[in-house]
């Protein structure tokens, strides 16, 4: 009995704490008008402070801030067609003009009211990553939401305050859902669904060409898709891409390529990596690195030998 009261306590605290949240993003008291401008919170605090928010919360945030009027939640500004033509119909989710506009035209409503009892999740990952025209088609009628929340999150707990900001300042103050969401989307999609990764290069050169500048989230979502799918070469070369453009790659991103060669058995092919990381001011993070190999046996050995020499 003492233990369902518990329970059952805990989950009310947890209700009225959300509903407290809810009211609090509405009249904006958690939430500053001005990023930029803000007396009372650094950036980073501020960031730390919206990354806290229970995801539920978050998620009705997102969205309510999401323009219906010019409706860039849903992705019509990207061009789905995989076919080099820009035919209509592309082989992966080809979208004719007219399904643009009609999506465009269709305002998602709010997510219903937060329920403590539901174990359903906030952010719901595709059944079936290998079904792209299915998730595809979820992108252009349910908008890319879930994807921006994704890369907030991961963005914040990177440490990458600015970048995280510069996302979050687009959507609170334009109403508008950032091109780095749609394009990355679609690679996330593709390196998700495995046997995909020309696709999602492709898409990559595509964002490049069109103006749209990568975040680390993109490029680690590029890089360790490219690993898990045996493409090592073009992992490493995205990897110190990253690097050029000044950002750092996480342990995630970084162990993806060098488990790789260390499971290839192409220890020097590591190395070798390793060393042009290091000229370009790469320090390996051996707390990190250990939280994310997990179980201890011969490639944590030669992974703790070949970064640390251990």
């Amino acid at each position: 009995m003492a233990v369902s009261f518990s329970r059952f306590a805990g989950s009310v605290s947890k209700s009225i704490r959300m509903a407290y949240c809810s009211l609090a993003l509405s009249v904006r008291f958690v939430l500053p008008h001005d990023l930029s401008h803000h007396q009372e919170h650094s950036p980073p605090l501020f960031a730390t402070r919206l990354r806290q928010l229970p995801m539920p919360c978050l998620y009705r945030f997102f969205r309510s801030n999401l323009s219906s009027s010019t409706n860039t939640n849903n992705p019509t500004s990207f061009n789905w067609s995989d076919d080099d033509d820009d035919d209509d119909d592309g082989e992966h989710g080809g979208v004719s003009r007219k399904t643009k506009t009609e999506a465009a035209n269709t305002s998602k409503p709010l997510p219903p009211p937060y329920d403590p009892f539901s174990k359903k999740p906030v952010i719901e990952e595709p059944k079936d990553p290998s079904n792209l025209q299915e998730i595809f088609h979820k992108m252009r009628t349910d908008g890319l939401t879930n994807n921006a929340i994704k890369m907030f999150d991961a963005l914040s707990k990177d440490g990458l305050t600015h970048e995280a900001l510069e996302l979050f300042a687009v959507i609170k103050d334009k109403g508008t859902m950032p091109d780095v969401v749609a394009h990355t989307a679609v690679i996330e999609a593709y390196v998700n669904a495995g046997g995909h990764s020309k696709d999602a290069i492709r898409t990559f050169n595509r964002m490049l060409s069109s103006g749209v500048a990568p975040n680390a989230y993109t490029y680690a979502v590029l890089i360790k898709g490219l690993a898990r799918d045996s493409k090592l070469p073009e992992a490493q070369k995205y990897l110190l891409q990253m690097m050029k453009e000044g950002m750092r790659p996480n342990a995630p991103t970084y162990l993806a390529v060098f488990e790789g060669y260390l499971r290839d058995q192409r220890v020097d092919d590591a190395r070798q990596l390793l060393d042009e990381m290091r000229h370009k001011g790469f320090r390996p993070d051996e707390k990190a690195v250990r939280e994310n190999l997990g179980k201890r046996g011969k490639l944590f050995r030669d992974m703790m030998n070949l970064l640390f020499g251990k």
